[in-house]
């Protein structure tokens, strides 16, 4: 097997950039890691060091990386030592073992105000007696600086810019991206207030977990796709529906979400656009109007497990909610919001459906037969056992730590070593457009969250509910359902993990979790408002844009804003109900 693996590699140098990447976006964070877990400690100290160690947080109690502290002892001007804070926040600054007068500790890190601390009589002298002093939680305070504009005029050029279609939505955002890093490296030489981060820091707010898995499941498609499954399958939907478009739909609804839940909604978009574009054609269909309730129904079926949506996942790692939770308190109000969400797309769709399923003939129903024959077997074979495995991990991986981008990789490498497609075809295939559209997008919105702004948001929406549950409740979820479609829901979510943390620990009867779920509903349903809302909105409108068909912002927001509102009454009301 690696004879097999040397060789691929050696013929096809893509094969060989694609594990490059890999390993350049899991190795930093391992690295990181060590390291982190190296400073943290103040077991390093010998016995002519000191130490001061700590954590810095910013004011809703998330860890402030790359803080720089720095050490000035007897009311000298220059440091002594210095430091920077890690991932997790936690510093730690070794000195040299004296006696000291007075230490002060000066911290500072753009995006925030400077804080100088003082260690006091008690402290300085376990300091000169112990040798090491630890702080308790360093909160910064935000500053608004000028690149605070930038970023978020940024923003909202390349949401204006998309909107009105005056540039490709790859070209928008990768102008986004351009303007913040040029701002911040030429801008920030001639003024420091224009700084906005550095291209490490750009990079680390790249969600690397996305780019692969949709990459890997791009080449696991397309190789699946050669066999004739996805016409197969076609044919069987529609055999099933007896002809009724709306039947149809209503089975590829369920489907979707059903797939969504067990799997992930951006895998399930993967798996279900090439089989939905097939049936669309050969109907005479425009595929968009199977595939925008498809992608709707996926962004809400997935709100019913722990990993059936990006956002549910960081919910339940930082609040500590398992599969179960997710299953049994949002599973009815989900249902309930797709029966109201398939109706919805039957009427908005029904002339379009009568028509085509009108014009269906004869003789295009025997071609559509026709057409659904598995024509290589064989490969089939090959490829469904690896696919099976790819299911099994994507189920059970969660509770081993294997993350669905690793399952995504592996798989997509097995069949290219097992089934042995042509390998210049599959990295064709791979939609480079999409995956460049991620990467632009999420340093577009790490610009935003650097320097701020989508921390203001949540600090005003902790400010406004103050201690009333229901109000707590209600505003989470419709600022979770507009903000997420402004945005996209992954980083709004991420950030408000702590603002909904500090609301359960401090409303009364917060502890049954309804915050968490109405953040859950919110975030997941929100993003079907707009094209940017979620990942699986960009990845079907990649897809279909693959097959020569557009889908705009303006259509999308047309279909999708009145389906997230009706279904965010369904979950809103679900929740008072549950709760």
């Amino acid at each position: 097997m690696l004879k097999r693996i040397v060789m691929v590699t050696r013929s096809h140098p893509r094969v060989l950039l694609i594990l490059l990447m890999l390993a350049l976006a899991l190795g930093p964070g391992i690295g990181r890691s060590a390291l982190a877990r190296q400073q943290d400690s103040p077991s390093g100290l010998n016995v002519e060091e000191a130490g001061l160690s700590g954590r810095v947080v910013d004011p809703l109690g998330e860890p402030v990386h790359d803080a720089e502290v720095t050490a000035l002892a007897n009311d000298d001007t220059e440091p002594i030592a210095h430091s920077a804070s890690q991932f997790d926040g936690t510093f730690l600054i070794n000195l040299p073992r004296a006696q000291y007068d007075s230490m002060v500790l000066h911290i500072e890190r753009p995006h925030f105000q400077p804080t100088d601390l003082e260690l006091d009589a008690a402290a300085l002298g376990q300091l000169n007696e112990c040798g090491s002093v630890q702080f308790s939680e360093i909160s910064l305070e935000r500053h608004i600086t000028s690149g605070f504009w930038v970023a978020t005029l940024s923003f909202a050029l390349v949401l204006g810019l998309i909107a009105l279609e005056k540039l490709h939505k790859t070209t928008a955002a990768l102008l986004g991206a351009a303007l913040v890093l040029g701002v911040s490296f030429v801008g920030g030489a001639l003024d420091p207030s224009l700084f906005i981060f550095d291209f490490e820091i750009a990079l680390e707010y790249v969600d690397f977990d996305v780019i692969f898995l949709v990459m890997g499941m791009m080449i696991v498609i397309a190789v699946i796709e050669e066999t004739g499954i996805f016409q197969w399958m076609a044919y069987q939907a529609y055999r099933l529906s007896r002809g009724k478009l709306w039947l149809l739909v209503t089975i590829l609804i369920v489907i979707t979400a059903v797939a969504s839940a067990l799997l992930d909604n951006v895998t399930t978009m993967l798996l279900m656009a090439p089989i939905t574009i097939q049936i669309a054609l050969t109907l005479g269909l425009n595929p968009i109007a199977l595939l925008m309730p498809e992608v709707l129904a996926s962004n809400v079926g997935g709100i019913s497990t722990l990993i059936g949506t990006p956002t549910n996942i960081l919910i339940g790692s930082y609040a500590g909610l398992g599969f179960n939770d997710f299953l049994f308190n949002l599973t009815p109000g989900v249902v309930a919001a797709l029966v109201v969400l398939t109706i919805y797309i039957v009427l908005r769709y029904r002339k379009q459906y009568a028509e085509a399923g009108g014009n269906l003939s004869d003789a295009m129903r025997e071609r559509l037969k026709e057409r659904g024959r598995i024509t290589q077997p064989e490969k089939l074979r090959k490829a469904g056992i690896i696919f099976a495995f790819m299911l099994v991990l994507f189920i059970t991986g969660d509770s081993f730590h294997l993350v669905p981008a690793v399952t995504a990789i592996l798989g997509a490498v097995a069949m290219l070593l097992w089934v042995s497609p042509d390998i210049e075809e599959m990295m064709q295939v791979v939609d480079w457009t999409t995956l460049m559209f991620f990467i632009a997008l999420f340093i577009a919105v790490g610009a935003l969250q650097e320097v701020g702004l989508i921390s203001y948001i949540a600090m005003g929406i902790g400010n406004l509910v103050g201690d009333n549950l229901l109000a707590a409740t209600l505003i989470l979820v419709w600022s979770a359902a507009v903000l997420s479609g402004l945005i996209d829901n992954i980083p709004f979510a991420a950030t408000m993990l702590p603002v909904v943390g500090y609301l359960t620990r401090t409303i009364p009867g917060a502890e049954s979790n309804v915050l968490w779920f109405a953040l859950s509903i919110g975030a997941a349903m929100g993003g079907n408002s707009t094209l940017i809302g979620s990942s699986p909105n960009l990845v079907t409108a990649g897809i279909a844009e693959r097959a020569g068909y557009r889908m705009t912002y303006i259509e999308f927001l047309k279909v999708g804003l009145p389906a997230t509102i009706i279904t965010v009454i369904v979950g809103t009301v679900w929740l008072l109900i549950r709760f």
